[in-house]
């Protein structure tokens, strides 16, 4: 294409884009898969690591239990399916945005393959951060806190439901720069908005926090204070991503307050 000229966008029939769609399923589906079978070979070993922060910080002679007569055999299961679909994220991902970024121009592509790529990167760093330092402080807290008389032995199904819920909730926090970029991307909100609210953010986080982690002050700043050092990374980020997007904003903004 020679400058100067628009670009074309690919086109293409109903049929031929649900075929697509259909392929690039198979293909995420087909990845899950291969990812499926070490996982479920190794689905005892997985779950004794996910449940090591706990396991390590019982009372002597505790351990956890099974209330199910299957659950000794579904919760690995479950908790297979659960890893091979997040180490197959990357392909989904990659099938995903093979499917869409025929309809983007070149500038949408250069500016949307950065944040896919980061939000991969940022979700596995708030699953690990979960993991490592969110879990052992909870539970040990936990632990320390069970009335005399009463011995933590807790339910492997339980455990597992609670742990993916951190996970998530922590992998989607992590993503709060992605999040901040596109709301002013879309020009939902402003970047003086974003900017001067700071003290209303901090709030949101907090509660936020408090509702999703443990019921500790420990697990509540273990979330909150990175969601909002996360805030404001994409605060800085957009500076430099949407440099050219935010100065035609605050231009604008100029002209209808002077035309006010």
């Amino acid at each position: 294409m020679s400058e100067g000229q628009p670009e074309q966008l690919a086109e293409g029939t109903l049929i031929s884009h649900l075929l697509e769609l259909r392929t690039r399923l198979m293909k995420a589906s087909l990845a899950v898969v291969i990812m499926f079978a070490p996982c479920a070979y190794f689905r005892n070993d997985l779950f004794t690591l996910i449940a090591t922060p706990l396991i390590e910080r019982m009372p002597k002679g505790a351990s956890m239990i099974s209330t199910s007569v299957i659950a000794p055999f579904m919760v690995p299961i479950k908790l297979a399916i659960l890893t091979a679909v997040v180490l197959a994220m990357p392909v989904i991902l990659y099938q995903l945005w093979s499917f869409v970024s025929p309809g983007l121009y070149r500038k949408e592509k250069n500016f949307a393959v950065p944040l896919l790529i980061s939000s991969i990167v940022l979700f596995y760093c708030g699953v690990a951060f979960a993991y490592f330092l969110v879990f052992p402080l909870a539970f040990k807290f936990l632990v320390t806190v069970s009335p005399v008389g009463v011995q933590m032995m807790t339910d492997m199904s339980q455990y597992l439901d609670f742990a993916t819920w951190m996970f998530i909730a922590f992998g989607a926090a992590f993503e709060i720069p992605i999040a901040t970029i596109l709301l002013l991307w879309t020009g939902i909100v402003t970047f003086e908005a974003v900017t001067k609210n700071r003290g209303y953010v901090l709030i949101g986080i907090s509660v936020v926090a408090a509702f999703i982690t443990p019921p500790d002050a420990i697990s509540m700043l273990l979330m909150a204070v990175p969601m909002y050092l996360l805030y404001e990374v994409g605060i800085l980020a957009a500076r430099f991503m949407l440099k050219d997007k935010l100065a035609a904003q605050a231009e604008r903004a100029r002209e209808e307050s002077t035309a006010g």
